[in-house]
């Protein structure tokens, strides 16, 4: 057992050699069956050491059949990916081991998978969820893909898949050391939330002589695998609390380009009204101060001319009457024939 702690508790229950009887009722709770002969099973859980890093909690056969069982605490989309890697490992041991050749012309039997994945996580499942290998796919493509694989997940949760609990009497047990912990956990150390839970087992429990038997090697188990589930959880909320922080930045970033821009444009918009209404107004002040001053200018030489040519006498009625100062003006060159419209800028 001492060599084993680093395995789940989940996988150390259900993929014992010792133990049968337990896979066989997790089998039966979970195809709905009532098989009772334990040595019918065949152990195949790929073991870590001799697949370099790729292993899995539970596999074995059974009537021509090849069963994969996942625990996972942690809702993973990508389970179809990964137990179809598993059983391609399997499917290759088996191989060897009957000493069948993949490249003849001879077709080679293989056991049919069988693919569920135990969830009991804290985040919120359905009380069971189909998973395919083609929700990978993309959208446009997927109708036509040549591989298809589809898992099972079931939700022990308090709460859920009560049948299935029910026929299963280690998998209930199994569920209630886990609801243990975390209650204790809320409370204490991780280290008293295990040895609580281990002490608190009901003494009917089918489970209970066997993990006692092997107490110091289950709870270096269990304190592994609570270690790395807080540490997963804590990996997830800097992560989420990342993503808000970079989405904040951006958004910001975004934000503040997106206000220049608008800021920009509508400046220059409101800039041209009132560069508009400021040139208008300029435009006219400096037009109203040019025609008074040109007015001004040739009402001057009008004068200057009338008093040459000995016509003060006239100099008040070009003051009084526009169409006779005009009509002048026009006669002494001052002005063009267009210009009849009266009143010079200024000039009353």
């Amino acid at each position: 057992m001492e060599k084993e702690y680093k395995d789940r508790l989940f996988c150390y229950i259900f993929g014992s050699e010792a133990h049968k009887e337990w896979t066989l009722s997790l089998y039966n709770a979970v195809g709905g069956t009532s098989y009772d002969a334990p040595d019918d099973i065949t152990i195949a859980t790929i073991e870590q050491v001799l697949y370099m890093g790729v292993h899995n909690d539970v596999a074995f056969l059974i009537c021509d059949e090849v069963h994969l069982y996942e625990q996972q605490s942690t809702f993973n989309p990508n389970m179809p990916l990964r137990l179809m890697q598993y059983v391609s490992n399997i499917y290759e041991r088996l191989i060897t081991l009957r000493r069948k050749n993949k490249y003849g012309s001879t077709l080679i039997s293989l056991p049919t998978p069988k693919l569920v994945v135990f969830y009991n996580g804290k985040d919120d499942q359905p009380e069971e969820t189909t998973m395919y290998l083609s929700d990978a796919f993309n959208d446009n493509t997927k109708a036509d893909a040549d591989i298809w694989v589809r898992v099972r997940m079931i939700n022990i949760n308090s709460g859920r898949s009560e049948e299935i609990k029910a026929a299963c009497r280690p998998l209930s047990e199994y569920t209630w050391i886990v609801e243990a912990i975390r209650r204790n956990r809320q409370q204490m150390s991780l280290d008293e939330a295990v040895d609580m839970a281990l002490n608190n087992m009901p003494s009917d429990f089918i489970i209970k002589p066997w993990l006692e038997a092997n107490r110091k090697g289950v709870r270096n188990m269990l304190l592994t695998e609570y270690n790395e589930e807080e540490t997963m959880q804590l990996f997830k909320e800097e992560y989420l609390n990342k993503g808000r922080e970079e989405g904040l930045k951006e958004g910001l970033k975004e934000g503040h380009k997106e206000g220049r821009e608008e800021g920009l444009k509508e400046g220059l918009k409101e800039g041209h009204k009132e560069g508009l209404e400021a040139g208008h107004k300029a435009g006219l002040k400096e037009g109203h101060e040019e025609g008074l001053k040109e007015g001004c200018d040739k009402l001057s030489l009008l004068i200057k001319e009338l008093i040459t040519c000995g016509k003060s006498a006239d100099i008040e009625r070009v003051v009084t009457d526009s169409g006779y100062r005009d009509k002048l003006m026009e006669d002494m060159g001052l002005i063009d024939d267009n210009h009849h419209s009266g009143k010079q800028p200024g000039v009353v």
